[in-house]
């Protein structure tokens, strides 16, 4: 009897199975992480109301009043007259500008009027107030 010699040839495939978990974890990680990092770092604790709209996005720049009445440009302290500039420099550029005002429920009534007047006097017409939905109205 003869023996036949067998060449063992080298396996040309490429297990990608645990390539593919690996990013698919990544992916969810990426998900869940991204809208906390784009939230704004300044707590502030809106007032409820019993509707809510959301914005349909576009070139927003976000306006908050903490409850000690300071204010912050899209998380930048800012006083009143810088705020004016800032925006006023944005809303030539950007006809189009929305602005979305977050104030704290606790802050003072003078101070969120005070950021409106500047809206106003710049011109801006696509301005939001943010409220958290009311959850006891939900419930019922």
């Amino acid at each position: 009897m003869r023996m036949r010699s067998r060449k063992q040839h080298a396996i040309a495939e490429i297990n990608i199975t645990p390539f593919t978990d690996v990013i698919l974890v990544l992916l969810v990680i990426f998900m869940i992480t991204t809208p906390l990092i784009l939230q704004s770092g300044i707590k502030v604790n809106l007032p409820n109301a019993k509707s809510s709209k959301s914005s349909h996005g576009g070139d927003k720049v976000n306006v908050i009043i903490d409850k000690k009445g300071s204010i912050y440009l899209d998380d930048k302290p800012m006083t009143r007259d810088t705020l004016k500039e800032k925006i006023e420099a944005m809303y030539k550029d950007r006809p189009d500008l929305e602005v979305v005002l977050l104030s704290d429920k606790l802050s003072k009534f003078r101070d969120i009027v005070s950021v409106l007047d500047v809206m106003n006097e710049v011109g801006i017409k696509n301005l939001n107030i943010a409220t958290r939905l009311d959850s006891s109205e939900n419930a019922r």
